[in-house]
């Protein structure tokens, strides 16, 4: 099987460009990333969209079952899979904490912690569309640096996230903020959203949803209206759990892709933009919450809005739109205890916390024993240079962490190793942890649990469909609307290279997908 899955990445590179030759090929390349998108909102919301989101699904290639195929569903990991056509195993990139940070480039203008693509390996659709056209233009705007740096991987472009009230980047890219964007945040559009206040878009008859349940929030106020501080430097703050941030993203990336130029020249360029309110949102109230049906309600007209006026720049027949999202979301396991359900919440740091302990008692050292969402990792070299038979410890480690409610499967290297390729829980792991990565143990859990430890929010993560599986939808000229079934993120690099007529410049694992590129 992996022989064949290697001859299917080399017959992908080799692979003729499809609708690439034609005289007037697109002249953009827009990734719409929206943090925590499940595929059921559209359809299950379709009622009251009208804009955006209600045009990717009557007029895209609709995928309602597309995959963050790996097991780490997080937001980094996600990212780093959209543009790539790898899975984090090959982009290095194996959770959220193992992604962007990094104090060796701190931020530009603001205090908050550094953020660089050091960590990530290989290459992604801008490297593939750098190699044929030097002059090729790109830009990344998202709430969260993650967002934004990803989809990108290591390329030096104009990538920028929100700190604070304003946008910003790290010195990794640049010494200085550009003219334009030190325009953009002088126009105080984060501050000036103190004192408003968020209520429903729409009459609530039009919301099926109650608007009173307990588990919301943890049980702090969790009812419509809510206000946003008077203070500035609060309101900044609030922003982040209410669906603003998103329009404020959407304005900037519009207003870089002016001042940049993209879609102006004969060949393509590429634009990212990464949403993360509907994250914000689903984690405090939760994927059944009036909140966040009223969150994609907004959504939807702003995704509309955006792409009017970037139709004003850019044709709308030579732009190339995706849609997809880094992971979906688990119900509040309080919500479905409540209605009879087995789900919980399920701690394991304290494993990881006890092992870390007693090896520092004993060889009078940290080995950096981690954590994070179902993988225990940490320095397995060193300790195998002092003699520790590490696969005892992986297989009493992985025995502890079965103890948990919850806990279905489990695996150590040695047997994540020999699993079969029918295990669809050890192909996710083995998609998410890099040869060379150091672990001790991985654990998956039933569906309904989460890895976490308070009761404030719901989260995502596992291996389970709630967590992987996310719309992917592809739209404009030459694309023919349809609704589909499978797809996986790592096909949408794949897919747009071939649509402007670019070829990965690696193997990859995704494929070119047939219901989108018609090849002759």
């Amino acid at each position: 099987m992996r022989y064949l899955a290697a001859l299917a990445a080399l017959s992908l590179l080799s692979a003729p460009p499809a609708t690439c030759q034609r005289a007037d090929p697109p002249r953009l390349v827009v990734l719409i990333a929206v943090d925590q998108l499940r595929p059921d909102y559209v359809p299950r919301f379709e009622g009251n969209l009208t804009g955006g989101l209600k045009r990717f699904y009557d007029a895209g290639a609709w995928y309602g079952r597309g995959e963050q195929d790996h097991a780490i569903t997080e937001t980094a990991p996600g990212h780093s899979t959209m543009l790539s056509g790898r899975s984090p195993a090959s982009t290095n990139v194996v959770t959220n904490e193992l992604g962007v940070p990094d104090p060796r480039h701190p931020l530009i203008g603001l205090p908050g912690a550094g953020a660089s693509p050091r960590r990530f390996r290989g290459t992604t659709l801008y490297d593939w569309m750098l190699a044929v056209d030097p002059d090729v233009r790109a830009l990344s705007v998202s709430r969260k640096d993650r967002g934004a740096i990803l989809p990108i991987g290591r390329a030096r472009v104009p990538v920028y996230w929100y700190q604070s009230g304003y946008f910003t980047t790290s010195t990794y890219y640049a010494d200085s903020l550009p003219p334009w964007l030190l325009a953009w945040n002088g126009r105080q559009g984060a501050q000036r959203m103190a004192g408003r206040v968020w209520d429903l878009l729409l009459p609530a008859d039009r919301y099926a949803e109650p608007d009173d349940q307990p588990w919301e929030r943890g049980g702090a106020p969790h009812t419509f209206p809510y206000g946003i501080s008077q203070d500035t430097s609060r309101a900044v703050l609030e922003l982040i759990a209410m669906p603003y941030t998103d329009s404020l993203t959407l304005d900037l990336a519009l207003e870089g892709a002016r001042r940049l130029g993209l879609g102006t020249r004969s060949r393509p360029d590429l634009l990212s933009i990464g949403l993360s309110s509907t994250d914000a949102v689903g984690h405090g109230w939760g994927p059944d919450s009036r909140e966040l049906h009223d969150q994609i309600v907004r959504l939807d007209r702003w995704l509309a809005w955006f792409q009017d006026s970037l139709a004003r720049l850019v044709p709308r027949d030579r732009t190339i739109y995706v849609l997809t999202s880094d992971h979906g979301v688990t119900p509040f396991p309080e919500a479905a205890q409540a209605r009879g359900r087995l789900a919980g919440r399920v701690v394991g740091d304290t494993v990881a916390a006890r092992a870390e302990q007693a090896l520092s008692a004993r060889y009078q050292r940290r080995f950096g024993i981690e954590f994070n969402n179902g993988l225990l990792y940490g320095e397995t070299g060193a300790l195998r240079a002092l003699g520790v038979d590490v696969d005892s410890l992986a297989a009493a480690l992985a025995a502890q962490l079965g103890r948990y409610t919850g806990v279905t499967r489990l695996y150590t290297p040695r047997t994540l190793a020999a699993a079969p390729e029918t295990d669809t829980d050890a192909m996710r792991w083995r998609r998410s942890i890099p040869p060379d990565f150091e672990w001790l143990a991985a654990a998956s859990l039933a569906q309904g649990y989460i890895w976490s430890y308070s009761q404030f929010s719901t989260t995502h993560g596992t291996t389970n469909p709630d967590d992987v599986l996310v719309p992917i939808a592809f739209m404009g000229r030459g694309i023919t609307p349809g609704r589909h079934e499978r797809a996986r993120t790592v096909d949408i690099g794949p897919t747009l290279a071939a649509l402007i007529g670019v070829t990965p410049t690696e193997p990859v694992e995704g494929i070119v997908l047939p219901e989108v590129v018609r090849r002759p």
